[in-house]
């Protein structure tokens, strides 16, 4: 029998580079929130400085003298090319909550899908129709017969989970490539006065009782609510981390083909440096851009709670909330 693939993430791990430290128990949102004073400014240079000091970092990895190799995703290669164990099944059994992106963002990401792949053929990509944001991962690596507890203890509180969004809206701006020796996403931050950019709810959007708007509630504050509100269902949270990071994937590594020289690693650091000062120049915060860069979670889709092998998009929907 052949031995399960290790997890890329345990070789890659994903550490808080924002310089909270967090005390254990306790809603690490919440305690995030708190030592920005609440101040939305604050949440966004601490979500900025993450993918800064990760940016480098990494840039670093791929840059060094004595690089070894990417980290290839043994599980995804053996789901693309079957033949390498026959029969292989993605045992990895999760409990999440997705914000999906609306129709504007996914194609602002399959533009920077395109624009990346010119620069490495060989590279996996997302398909549009499964992106997503992890919004709170509930439970990770479980037996189905695990999860399917957790879902039925929570399934009460679902609607409630992933219609927050209706009427609790926090903005994402400023979208920039963040990569790794194992995949590569667009990234997102918190909103922070920012001028409005994306297109206008879908009518009629009628909602009982007020809107939370506005950008002092941050995607951070939904993220905060959505532990907590996992927390009163009956469910502790068993995310890996909670980092803060608001990003899409976009695609992984299969191959080394790509990047199996100096001078090829180099040119697909500056691929991304490139792609990240187009974005800078041309898609954020403009009116009347091809691409919008803004997003406000939950138009067009409430939340999605989800369940079953769920890397790289798979799984299933338990219940989508209602979008705007």
């Amino acid at each position: 029998m052949a031995s399960a693939p290790i997890p890329e993430d345990t070789r890659n791990k994903l550490e808080d580079l924002s310089g909270i430290v967090l005390k254990p128990g306790e809603n690490p949102y919440a305690a995030f929130i708190k030592a920005c004073e609440d101040k939305p400014e604050e949440i966004q240079k601490l979500y900025s400085a993450h993918r800064i000091k990760r940016n480098a970092q990494q840039k670093e990895k791929f840059l060094a003298a004595d690089f070894k190799e990417l980290i290839i995703d043994q599980h995804l290669l053996r789901l693309e090319k079957p033949d390498i164990e026959p029969g292989f099944r993605d045992l990895r059994n999760c409990f999440v909550i997705w914000a999906r992106p609306p129709d504007h963002i996914i194609q602002l990401a399959a533009k920077l899908q395109d624009m990346l792949k010119q620069a490495a053929p060989s590279v996996w990509l997302m398909p549009i129709h499964k992106m997503h944001m992890t919004a709170l991962e509930v439970a990770f690596s479980k037996t189905p017969e695990e999860i399917a507890a957790l879902v039925s203890t929570l399934r009460p509180s679902l609607p409630n989970i992933t219609s927050h969004t209706h009427t609790h809206r926090s903005r994402l701006v400023k979208p920039l490539i963040s990569y790794d020796l194992s995949a590569f996403a667009v990234s997102f931050l918190p909103a922070s006065g920012e001028p409005g950019v994306s297109p206008a709810p879908v009518a009629p959007d009628a909602t009982e009782g007020d809107v939370v708007q506005g950008d002092g509630y941050t995607y951070h504050h939904l993220r905060r609510d959505i532990f907590e509100k996992v927390k009163e269902g009956g469910v502790e949270v068993g995310s890996r981390y909670q980092v803060p990071s608001a990003h899409i994937t976009l695609g992984r590594y299969l191959t080394h083909e790509d990047h199996d020289t100096p001078e090829k690693r180099q040119q697909w650091i500056k691929a991304i440096d490139d792609i990240n000062q187009w974005l800078e120049d041309q898609v954020w915060d403009k009116q009347d851009a091809e691409f919008i860069g803004e997003w406000v979670v939950g138009q067009e889709r409430g939340l999605d709670a989800r369940n079953g092998a769920l890397w790289y998009g798979g799984g299933r929907t338990i219940m989508m909330g209602e979008g705007f």
